[in-house]
């Protein structure tokens, strides 16, 4: 899951509360991330501001959690999208599909510059042949 941290982050849902004391934001009901190509989905988004910069410091998505790029899919309860460090670790029963492949484990850092990713916990991997 390789991604440019670079590009604008467009964020839509269904309402919006803003917070100017601590720089946060609230955007709930069918919220759609989108980086580039990357999609993440979520019933609720946490946005947090950089208090030096106009940018995002990180997103925190809960309520089950659906991200998307390319083949690749995940599922998780909650994910954090630190867009400073360019990592997203996703927690709770995580779900990783690539093509026929899946693997399941309790939380998954992924390093979007390296494309990267890293399961932790107790981690289950169903893998197929082309052809199965």
């Amino acid at each position: 899951m390789q991604q440019d941290t670079k590009l604008p982050v467009e964020v839509t849902s269904d309402s919006l509360s803003l917070n100017q004391k601590d720089g946060s934001a609230i955007f709930d009901g069918n919220v759609l991330i989108v980086q580039g190509d990357m999609r993440l989905s979520a019933p609720v988004v946490n946005v947090f501001y950089n208090p030096d910069s106009q940018g995002i410091a990180r997103l925190l998505a809960t309520g089950g959690v659906l991200l998307i790029k390319a083949e690749d899919e995940a599922e998780a309860d909650q994910a954090e999208y630190n867009v400073e460090d360019g990592t997203i670790e996703m927690t709770g029963n995580v779900l990783l599909s690539q093509g026929v492949n899946t693997l399941a484990s309790d939380r998954m850092t992924v390093d979007l510059e390296s494309g990267a990713a890293k399961m932790h916990g107790r981690v289950k991997t169903i893998m197929r042949s082309g052809d199965n």
